[in-house]
Formats: structure tokens, sequence, C-alpha cells
């Protein structure tokens, strides 16, 4: 089944709309955005999200909320089926006005699916209404999953930001970045905190998770990605994979 998100779509009278769609490998929708907050989940493959504001990348077990009004593309990860919902913004509001990941229970998916194979104009006084009612439930207890990568709005430090995640590495420094952009030390410091809410050395690993998540779940070698990434060893990359996610690599290889 699958059901393309229009203005006509987004005006059906329903506080939750659910989708589905089935997109083949490295499809990529081009910068977009819808006036109802939206909750991207791919049942199976990865999706990687972009917006001015950053990047985000949900693997299995986990689904991007995308407030209402923000532009943004969606990059898919290999063969990806979708479920996603369009909320109301005055249903959603306890979700929060930035993107962000939410990690996926096994009854939060099941409640995902079961809403896309309901009748978009569900009976509101019915099943379909107490599905979605739980969807929402656990949609607001979903924990927040730190796999975001933000952009600052300065042009220079955005570029470099950009280009380091063209070609990343673990050992790069603020004594670097702040010689390149022609600023000192603390001075960048301040800065990039300020923009993009993180240290330089936290935004650091972010970046490589970013990059290193679809790679893993499209099966590649677990030394191969450290390596690429710049790691010493893969040992190197697993334990920072873990102590910012709590499991390790192979958790999320296919």
């Amino acid at each position: 089944m699958q059901r393309i998100i229009s203005n006509e779509l987004e005006d059906i009278p329903r506080p939750v709309l659910a989708i589905s769609n089935d997109y083949p490998a490295s499809y990529e929708l081009d910068r977009h955005q819808h006036r109802r907050g939206q909750l991207l989940y791919a049942a199976r493959g990865v999706i990687a999200v972009s917006t001015p504001e950053g990047a985000w990348v949900a693997p299995p077990e986990r689904a991007v909320w995308i407030p209402g009004g923000t532009p943004h593309s969606v990059r898919m990860v290999g063969a990806v089926s979708i479920r996603s919902v369009l909320i109301e913004t005055d249903v959603c509001v306890s979700l929060g006005g930035v993107c962000r990941v939410f990690g996926v229970s096994t009854l939060l998916r099941s409640l995902l699916v079961a809403a896309a194979e309901m009748p978009m104009e569900y009976d509101l006084a019915g099943r379909d209404r107490m599905v979605i009612d739980l969807l929402l439930a656990e949609l607001q207890r979903a924990p927040v999953i730190p796999i975001a990568v933000p952009f600052p709005i300065a042009t220079a430090l955005a570029h470099k930001c950009h280009a380091f995640l063209e070609r990343p590495s673990p050992h790069d420094t603020i004594t670097a970045w702040s010689a390149e952009l022609g600023v000192g030390r603390r001075s960048f410091t301040r800065a990039f905190r300020r923009e993009t809410g993180m240290s330089f050395a936290e935004w650091r690993q972010q970046a490589c998770l970013l990059i290193a998540l679809p790679r893993l779940a499209a099966g590649e070698a677990v030394t191969s990605i450290a390596l690429d990434l710049g790691y010493d060893s893969p040992a190197a990359f697993a334990t920072m994979f873990k102590r910012r996610l709590g499991i390790p690599p192979s958790h999320y290889q296919s």
C-alpha cells in the first residue's frame, strides 16, 4: 500500500494520518515540507534526514521526528519501507519543535504498522481511534536517541562541518579548525557550542555515528568503517559507539 503526501491528504479531518511507502535503494526525496509534524519510521532499511539545521539518521528501531513546516530531504539507505504519521501541531506539542530521533518499542512499531493499514478517514469513535490514541501515548514516552548532527548558521563554520561529513576524522582538533578559520581557540569553542549546542568533541563523534550507521545497516564490516573514519582500531571505534548509543555497532549490522 502506498499513500503519497499531498496538501489534500494533509487536510483530511483527522488528528493523525498514517502513510505507507516503499522506496528503492538510494532513492532521495528532494527538500519539501509539511504543514503537520511528521514521524518517519523505516520498517525496513535506513533513512537519513537533512534540514538546514542539521542531519539525523534512523537505523532499525528508530524514527525521526520532523516538526511541521520544517524543510527537509530524505535519503534511503538500501530498499526502504516507510511507515509515516502526520500529526496536527496542537496534538504533538510535547514532541518538541526541533528534529530528533526517538527509540521505537515493539508496541510502537506494531501501532505504526496498524495505523498505516487503517482507512484515511478512520472511525473517530471506534477501535481505530483507540489505536491512534495509544500510538500517541507510546510516542510521547519514547526515549530520545542522541543521533543528531546540528549545522551552524555561520557560513564559514558550516562549510567546515559539511566538509567534515565528506571526509570525517576523529583526530580533527579545535586548534586546527580555529587556525583554519582565523579565530582564537577560546572564541572558536564558544562559537561552536553557541551555534550547535554541542562541544566540538561531541559534534565530531555524532558526525562519525551519522556516517557509520547506514554503512553498518548495509552490512559493511566494523573494521572497514572504523579505519575509514580514522579510528586507530575497531576496538576504539566500538568503544565510542557503545558509549554514545549504549549498544555495540554489531547490533546494527544486517
